[in-house]
């Protein structure tokens, strides 16, 4: 009866035992996953971060390209509005030197057209169109030449040059505005530039040159 005690008591000594045994290992079945489950989460982490790095790198570096095409354009377009405000400003002193001239010249012609016109009668007056016009731009000559006076009164009066200047048939003319329209009409021309004899500064009924109507001009 002892012995079926003693092996009772073993019996309930190693049941405990196995008990214990099986305790610990399912603890630590239980905690393996955790462990895993910590490593996989930082994983994931780790991941997701550099997942959110790449994307805001990404929206940086599309914000930089679209801040540099952006300036781009801006340039571009303060470099067309400055080149259209210089053609502009180029165009508008033009058009104010040319307005300038245009007046100068106007007021040259008012200036000196009767002078011209009483002269270019006197000394044509009974001559083709051309041969008056002629007259005129033997005038405009002598003016530009730097041989003669640089003003057409002084060339005209110039001693010993026109006849009519002379005799004072010139003056009588021009005081009371005898002279002709076709007279006039060549005057403005001659003064504006018209030039049927090139470079001649005289002219005469006689000798060699350019013919026109009566006068040689050379």
């Amino acid at each position: 009866m002892l012995k079926a005690k003693r092996l009772k008591s073993m019996f309930v000594l190693y049941s405990a035992c196995a008990v214990m045994a099986t305790g610990f290992t399912s603890q630590a079945a239980s905690e393996r996953p955790e462990v895993t489950t910590i490593t996989e989460t930082k994983k994931e982490d780790a991941n997701t971060h550099t997942a959110v790095q790449t994307i805001s790198q990404s929206i940086v570096a599309s914000a930089q390209e679209m801040t540099d095409a952006s300036q781009q354009v801006i340039a571009e377009n303060i470099a067309k509005k400055e080149e259209e405000e210089r053609i502009a400003r180029e165009k508008a002193e033009q058009e104010a030197r040319e307005q300038a001239e245009r007046e100068a010249r106007e007021a040259y012609v008012r200036a000196n057209q009767e002078l011209m016109a009483s002269i270019i009668y006197c000394e044509a007056g009974n001559q083709p169109y051309e041969g008056q016009v002629a007259v005129g731009a033997v005038i405009m000559n002598r003016v530009k030449s730097g041989s003669y006076p640089n003003s057409i009164e002084e060339v005209i009066y110039q001693s010993g040059q026109f006849g009519p200047a002379t005799t004072g048939w010139l003056n009588r003319v021009r005081s009371s505005k005898g002279y002709s329209q076709t007279a006039l009409q060549a005057a403005v021309d001659a003064l504006n530039g018209s030039n049927p004899i090139g470079s001649c500064l005289y002219f005469d009924q006689g000798g060699s040159g350019m013919k026109i109507g009566a006068h040689y001009f050379h």
